[in-house]
């Protein structure tokens, strides 16, 4: 599994995101060519890099001259403008996740719907070059997990079409919720909308840098030169070590509930991991007043938490909940589908990362539907299937 790492201790950036993947091996050729198919206007903006130096460390600078400027675009007009290119569909998926993770910050900031979403800065032509250079480099690159550091606050003020805001600016507060923040750095805007929409969207795991063997690094430079560090993203690309296993940030939500029935509680995990939630379970528990009661927890990345903890208040009667991070490690896992005395058949595999099968065990959903087709007992489907009957293909 290829996994990228991202320094991000001086900041990240739309600009420093794309020059560090640039700096690992991408072509800008490549980069241009890719970015055509988004149609803009002919000559709206022309891509460079050059070589540079922040505080004696060399780095990439990717920078977007931009000859067609616009006061403002709404999402709804970038979010058409990837769909209709002739992009593909990995890069479209992650261009539009990036951008709709902006515009659900936006809208909660300003409080607005998100079709009333209008952007300036991150709507410039060079933003939109940012994202989607981000999505089709690391297509190139074929990521796999994104995992990040922790990421500075930052202090003072910055200029926006909305006028002189604190850092950082409401929007990019709102995409650093469940992000380790630290305050050893100067004044200055360290983390942009941009980039702070770029990990919110795409991260697999935050704080901790996770297990890898490295084969590249690459340094992406910002714009401006800080006293107190060098303005570089560094990325360091690697893979997953073959004698360990996978290693995994997640946020672990909790909430104890007394007043709501049994048939809600389940349709509230049927919501919750039909959305995205990793797990969800009921743990038995005593409340106040000897009350019998219940405790929802269900696990997911960072950055689905606020969309999942809506989700659990709103389709149970929890008027509160907690939360914390948590590290997990977990084996690979693939479905391959065989031939059977009952015809094809999943089987779900578990492996480890040396690539050794560890253990395999039929598809319950496949074993229930065979049951009630055959009116036979599903233990007994297990128990066949479990043995290894398995017909030649």
């Amino acid at each position: 599994m290829k996994i990228l790492y991202l320094d991000c201790q001086a900041g990240i950036s739309g600009d420093m995101t794309v020059g560090a993947l640039l700096d690992l091996g991408v072509p800008l050729d490549y980069l241009c060519a890719e970015l055509d198919k988004l149609e803009l206007p002919p000559g709206s903006c022309e891509l460079s890099v050059s070589s540079t130096e922040r505080r004696q460390m060399p780095a990439l600078k990717f920078d977007v001259a931009v000859h067609d400027h616009h006061s403002h675009r709404h999402y709804s007009g970038i979010d058409t403008l990837i769909s209709a290119s002739g992009l593909s569909d990995q890069v479209k998926e992650k261009s539009r996740q990036i951008f709709r993770t902006l515009a659900e910050a936006e809208a909660k900031v300003h409080g607005v719907e998100i079709g009333q979403v209008h952007f300036h800065e991150v709507g410039a032509i060079d933003s939109i070059v940012d994202i989607v250079g981000t999505a089709i480099c690391l297509q190139y690159l074929q990521i796999e997990q994104i995992h990040v550091s922790a990421l500075p606050l930052g202090s003072g003020f910055v200029e926006t079409a909305h006028g002189r805001l604190p850092v950082p600016a409401p929007a990019t507060a709102e995409l650093l919720k469940g992000f380790p923040l630290h305050g050893d750095c100067g004044p200055g805007e360290r983390v942009t909308p941009t980039g702070a929409a770029i990990v919110a969207a795409l991260a697999n795991g935050v704080g901790r840098q996770p297990d890898m063997m490295l084969e590249k690094i690459g340094n992406g430079a910002g714009s401006k030169d800080f006293p107190d560090r060098p303005n570089i993203m560094r990325a360091f690309l690697g893979h997953t070590r073959p004698d360990s296993t996978q290693n995994d940030d997640v946020i672990i939500v909790e909430a104890n509930i007394d007043d709501s029935t049994p048939e809600v509680l389940g349709y509230a995990m049927e919501r919750l991991l039909a959305e995205g939630a990793l797990d969800v379970f009921f743990t038995s528990i005593q409340m106040k007043k000897g009350r019998p009661g219940v405790m929802v927890s269900f696990l997911c990345h960072h950055r689905e938490l606020e969309r999942l903890a809506g989700l659990l208040l709103s389709e149970t009667s929890a008027i509160g909940l907690r939360y914390y991070r948590a590290d997990r490690i977990i084996l690979q896992r693939r479905v391959v589908e065989q031939q059977t005395e009952f015809g094809p058949v999943r089987f779900k595999q578990v492996i480890d990362n040396g690539g050794k099968l560890l253990r395999t065990s039929p598809e319950y959903d496949d074993c229930r539907r065979i049951a009630c087709e055959r009116e036979i007992p599903c233990r007994e489907v297990m128990e066949r299937l479990q043995c290894g009957r398995v017909s030649k293909p």
